[in-house]
């Protein structure tokens, strides 16, 4: 056994965690995962999760206050910015299929405080975007609830209705989901897969139907004149760039497309999500670059056909903000097609909520098997060989919190921690080949270290143009964060207490 495969490449806090053990640590046979799907499933699972609120709600709001028709570009820019985080994804999670997705590639090739900062990170990503969607899955089917006649209790209907408490819908949601992730990888899978085929449905008849009231005059002008953004000012709420520059975004105009390309960027956010699946690939070397590029490139399409169809069909100017897609069949006239849209965003956001829990448990379960969690939450089931116990836990306190959570600008928090996840797994990228240039690596991530840089430069410039309050709300998670890895991660680390 090699030196490198024995002992950490350095000690302390920047201490790394060699491929080859976090690979063994794989195969314990009380820490180790169900190796079930194929490249189709996280194909799947990469499409499910993408598609969501972003193509069903952001398309009319960009449209109207930042881009215009030319929506479309700023999906073709968020797109290329995740492409470039992609292609870096897929080097890690072939060459180190071990769950934690960002997380384990940061400890192999960084060290342990940054892939503990990113694994925290990740944490909270997860749970508020499960949170948030399960909220907002809850309304739409209290919306389709209603049309039919039953109406909840008030009193559960959630705290985003006047004289609400409970979320009775999205915590029920997310009770049934962590069940289906206790029980197996490949229900999920089977489940992920009828409900994809379903929200991909929807998304083409909006595609194909929505062509017949297409109108040329929409389109005109394609990139609206520039202007300067409503409110100004120099208040939290503005983006981080401006208040540390005075540069404001523009609003429309060519800038305009980068400002809205930073808001429709959550649109994307999850094909990351599949990495977190690498050690519950059955050929992980091969498929996981397939199902990472291979969803992204499925979405970024659909998304530009939805964006380019919708602002045909209605100017910009009087697209809905709440319910774009479905209120442009409604201004033509095609209500029934209005239903079908409602009814397959209520499904699609199912799959949405189940891959981020399963995100999440996966990160926290490989945090947990190298002590810097307890151990105690990396044991999986004697027989569906699942995390059972930190999905449960963390089920059951994101259950709660969808409960009682009102939707407001912490989903904010999700692209920040998405974003910061790319800058972290570029860096590793660089690092990793100069670190270890001998790894077998089955992908390999093309222009290094141009692309990864290009990369870590887009995802940047994207967080600047997020709120300022958002940044602050960050540095607070992240503040406690190193407060627990000081206080326990870093003691009873696996690489501090079986060093040799």
């Amino acid at each position: 056994m090699s030196t490198d495969e024995r002992t950490p490449a350095r000690t302390g806090i920047f201490r790394t965690k060699s491929v080859e053990q976090s690979i063994r640590d794989t195969e314990e046979p009380e820490h180790a995962l169900k190796k079930s799907l194929s490249a189709w499933d996280l194909t799947v699972f990469g499409v499910g999760v993408i598609i969501g609120t972003g193509i069903f709600v952001l398309t009319g709001k960009v449209a109207k206050e930042n881009a215009g028709p030319a929506t479309s570009l700023a999906f073709v820019v968020a797109g290329i910015v995740c492409a470039l985080a992609a292609l870096c994804y897929a080097e890690f999670a072939s060459t180190v299929p071990v769950a934690g997705s960002a997380y384990t590639f940061a400890y192999a090739s960084i060290g342990e405080l940054p892939a503990w900062i990113i694994g925290w990170d990740l944490v909270l990503e997860f749970a508020l975007g499960t949170a948030v969607v399960a909220v907002g899955w809850s309304g739409y089917v209290q919306s389709l609830m209603d049309n039919i006649g039953w109406h909840l209790p008030l009193v559960l209907q959630g705290p985003d209705v006047t004289g609400g408490t409970f979320d009775i819908l999205a915590f029920l949601l997310v009770l049934v989901l962590t069940g289906v992730l206790v029980l197996g990888m490949q229900l999920s899978a089977r489940i992920t897969s009828i409900v994809v085929a379903i929200k991909v449905v929807v998304v083409l008849i909006v595609i194909v139907a929505g062509l017949f009231f297409v109108v040329g005059d929409n389109y005109k002008p394609f990139i609206p004149p520039a202007s300067a953004p409503p409110g100004g000012g120099s208040d939290w709420t503005q983006p981080l760039i401006q208040l540390i520059s005075g540069y404001a975004p523009t609003n429309f105009g060519v800038m305009g497309i980068f400002t809205a390309a930073s808001v429709v960027f959550f649109a994307f956010i999850g094909f990351d999500v599949v990495a977190t699946a690498a050690e519950e690939t059955k050929l992980p070397q091969r498929d996981m670059p397939r199902g990472i590029l291979g969803s992204l490139l499925i979405c970024t399409f659909l998304y530009v056909a939805v964006a380019l169809v919708v602002t045909g069909m209605q100017h910009y100017s009087e697209l809905s903000v709440n319910a774009p897609l479905a209120d442009a069949f409604k201004a033509v006239g095609h209500p029934f097609y209005a239903g079908v849209i409602s009814f397959g965003a209520a499904i699609g956001l199912t799959t949405v909520c189940l891959i981020l829990l399963l995100g999440q448990t996966r990160v926290f379960f490989a945090m947990s098997r190298d002590g810097l969690l307890p151990r105690f939450f990396s044991i999986t089931h004697p027989r569906f060989k699942t995390p059972y116990r930190p999905t449960i836990l963390l089920g059951v306190i994101i259950a709660i919190v969808a409960g009682f959570t009102s939707i407001n600008e912490l989903a904010t928090l999700v692209n920040i921690g998405t974003l910061f996840a790319f800058v972290v797994v570029a860096a590793g990228v660089i690092v990793l080949r100069r670190t270890r240039p001998d790894l077998p690596r089955a992908f390999r991530t093309p222009w290094v270290p141009f692309l990864p840089i290009l990369s870590i430069a887009a995802s940047l410039w994207l967080m600047l143009n997020l709120p300022g309050e958002t940044w602050f709300r960050f540095a607070v998670w992240m503040v406690i964060g190193f407060f627990v890895y000081f206080l326990y991660g870093r003691r009873h680390s696996r690489l501090n207490t079986e060093a040799p």
